[in-house]
């Protein structure tokens, strides 16, 4: 899969890039991306990319010129394009598995007010949201989207380490515990040093509805999305 990612600020994404197991992932060839400064398709020798919104208020707006420049020669036409803003569609856990399946995806980073509405009717296929707050980083939000993307894909993460995790099946994830037994008189369920594996997956299951009626009641009103 490859990322291509439209930012005034790509020293924040050129990191994670480069750290842990994503940098496993490009080593590999199992992911390969594109860092791309807005600044660099500005047209004034002073790298503008941003000015006052029309009709007034406060805060500035990315142009379209540079961030149109920047998507064609990203070739967003060819690519699944998003933007990531508070007006977006919800993410999730579903459809971080969609977009899995996609072989180019471009992101838009906003800055400031966001963008130039132009730039959403003619290049954006998809607006995402991570969640009902605001961010000052388009940066970070494109970030969650990548890590819950590539985590998914075939030679990133071993296929058992994906079973169970939170929404998976529409509940949260059970408690982990791992050494040593007795942690500041904290001790782990007996079920869990028994060895009897039907118990403890027994255990698990009821511990995942437990948790979700107890954080996230709604996902046990209806199927994941």
């Amino acid at each position: 899969m490859r990322f291509k990612v439209l930012s005034l600020f790509p020293g924040i994404v050129e990191a994670y890039f480069t750290t842990s197991i994503m940098a496993r992932a490009v080593d590999r060839g199992v992911v390969s991306y594109e860092n791309i400064d807005i600044r660099d398709y500005a047209r004034d020798r002073h790298r503008t990319c941003d000015d006052a919104p029309y009709g007034g208020g406060a805060g500035m707006v990315l142009k379209p010129e540079p961030l149109a420049a920047a998507l064609d020669a990203a070739g967003a036409e060819r690519a699944l394009t998003l933007y990531l803003s508070p007006s977006g569609r919800p993410f999730s856990q579903a459809r971080a598995r969609e977009l899995a399946r996609e072989s180019d995806i471009v992101l838009i980073c906003g800055r400031y007010e966001g963008i130039d509405q132009r730039i959403i009717d003619l290049y954006v296929d998809e607006e995402i949201s991570i969640g009902d707050y605001v961010l000052s980083s388009g940066e970070i939000a494109a970030l969650v989207v990548i890590d819950a993307v590539y985590r998914l894909l075939d030679g990133v993460i071993r296929p058992e380490s994906l079973e169970e995790e939170s929404f998976d099946g529409g509940f949260l994830e059970y408690p982990q515990y791992t050494r040593p037994e007795v942690f500041r008189g904290l001790r782990v369920p007996e079920i869990l040093l028994s060895g009897h594996h039907r118990n403890i997956t027994r255990w698990r299951a009821e511990q995942r509805v437990l948790k979700t009626r107890k954080f996230r009641p709604e996902l046990l009103e209806g199927p994941e999305g």
